[in-house]
């Protein structure tokens, strides 16, 4: 009989490469997001209306007429940031995962901007705007709870506390790894 770890190992080997690919690439969109709105032509009409944005209702009537009044910038920010579906000649569906979580974190960093941002209707209202169907839309919101879990607990596995969200800091135990022991 053969020893099956042989293969197991090599199996694990790759997926971590791969998930080393894709955490890089996470890192490295954390540190350039929205760069483009530092700088003209962006800045210049985002310092204009920021503050409007956020005393404004997400999809109102008055939000729609201030996007149309920052379209020159906004048209420029698109082009150059791919988490947005604009970028995109496909739209949503030209989009990879990491381009939809990063699209996902910004409508979420968004959100708290506004007094009444809602990360749901938030989602409910761009499925109709960028035209995607309950799959992708089931995926953003099944995703939302990793992204604000900030309640603290204690690591069965390591015994570190302090940790948040759903993966221990310090040995990368899962939150809900040792419930049933």
């Amino acid at each position: 009989m053969s020893d099956s770890r042989v293969d197991t190992f090599e199996h694990i080997r790759t997926v971590q490469a791969n998930l080393r690919t894709c955490i890089h690439e996470l890192i490295e969109r954390s540190a350039r997001h929205d760069e483009s709105k530092l700088h003209s032509p962006e800045r210049e009409i985002f310092d204009e209306f920021t503050g409007k944005l956020k005393e404004s209702t997400y999809g109102s009537e008055e939000y729609k007429g201030f996007l149309a009044a920052m379209k020159p910038a906004l048209d420029h920010h698109y082009s150059h940031n791919r988490h947005h579906p604009e970028y995109h000649h496909k739209g949503i569906q030209g989009m990879n995962l990491i381009d939809l979580l990063e699209m996902l974190c910004d409508w979420l960093a968004a959100t708290k901007r506004h007094a009444n941002g809602d990360i749901g209707k938030s989602i409910e209202i761009n499925a109709e705007r960028f035209k995607y169907g309950d799959e992708i839309k089931q995926l953003l919101l099944n995703t939302v709870p990793m992204l604000t879990c900030r309640e603290q607990w204690r690591c069965y596995g390591c015994g570190a506390g302090g940790c948040s969200m759903n993966f221990c800091y310090q040995c990368g135990a899962g939150r809900k790894d040792y419930e049933s022991a």
